[in-house]
């Protein structure tokens, strides 16, 4: 949890793994509101964080900045928990979600779970929402995911990057996966945030952060290399679905987990994209094996351990 002094009165921030989305809690004399909800595999977590904080108030308030599984996950739990909640989404897939369509909301296409939950209203790019006692603009920053928003106090100079900008990079960008150039769009999302000049940064993931200009040099280095390198980006993206999945279950066989990826549409769409002749299994083993390498997993008698 952030310090409150790090932050302007009324707004706390619950930093979780990397399984789940940070949750920012924002409360004011009027209501309280919740951005990103986590994974559904940490939804009683999520309550009960939410529940601590509020000491028996009622949260009145959830907004998504974007509808991957480990910002929304938590979602249905809250709406059960807190009858009258009023959610608000990006627009881009308001349809999907009315529809509840797994496919598109890429839930299924990623091999992972997401319960299903209804919406209220839209986080329209261009509005302005009053939480906290400050005005939070709502940005488009697609990118990392086509639909997503972020949310700027201009008073705090205070932004919440969702997956456009951590300390150390950004999200992997899913269009890209799917064989969609987004780059491009990641660069302006960075340039976005540049000209928005925040002096603190809540990121998506890991702790909030006020060196913002060493991170903007950073992510655009790293995208330049994603940019000259595209199976560079592949592979990561790879390794991160599959470092994602070994976090939710902690540990499963080896043949267990195998059969889980031979069927997820994404792994299964970038091998024949990138997997240079090799059979499936082997180029998931070798995915495996450089995540073994770099200490994200361990492997004894048959069965994966997280690390």
């Amino acid at each position: 949890m952030t310090p409150p002094s790090a932050l302007p009165p009324g707004v706390q921030v619950f930093e979780r793994g990397w399984l789940s989305a940070n949750n920012v809690l924002m409360q004011d004399e009027h209501s309280a509101t919740l951005v990103d909800s986590g994974y559904v595999a940490h939804q009683a977590q999520t309550l009960a964080l939410v529940q601590h904080a509020l000491q028996g108030r009622t949260l009145d308030q959830l907004a998504n900045t974007h509808l991957h599984s480990d910002h929304c996950g938590g979602n249905r739990a809250l709406q059960a928990q807190y009858p009258a909640l009023k959610t608000w989404i990006p627009p881009g897939l308001s349809q999907a979600v009315q529809h509840w369509r797994e496919e598109e909301l890429s839930y299924q296409p990623t091999g992972q779970n997401c319960p299903a939950f209804a919406f209220t209203g839209l986080l329209q790019p261009g509005h302005t929402h009053r939480w906290a006692d400050m005005d939070w603009q709502v940005h488009a920053a697609p990118g990392h995911d086509p639909h997503s928003v972020i949310l700027f106090a201009p008073e705090h100079r205070l932004l919440m990057s969702a997956d456009a900008l951590w300390q150390n990079g950004f999200g992997v960008v899913f269009p890209e996966l799917e064989g969609v150039a987004a780059f491009d769009e990641v660069a302006q999302t960075l340039d976005l945030i540049e000209r928005l000049d925040p002096a603190t940064i809540i990121p998506g993931h890991g702790a909030v952060f006020t060196e913002v200009a060493p991170a903007l040099a950073l992510a655009r280095s790293k995208l330049e290399g994603f940019a000259q390198n595209p199976e560079r980006h592949a592979r990561y993206g790879a390794k991160v679905l599959l470092k994602f999945k070994l976090l939710e279950w902690g540990q499963i066989s080896q043949t267990e987990f195998d059969r889980w990826a031979a069927q997820v549409p994404y792994l299964k769409q970038l091998h024949q994209r990138y997997g240079n002749g090799l059979s499936l299994n082997t180029w998931l083993q070798m995915m495996l094996a450089e995540l073994e390498r770099s200490g994200a997993l361990n492997v004894e008698d048959g069965v994966l351990h997280n690390a």
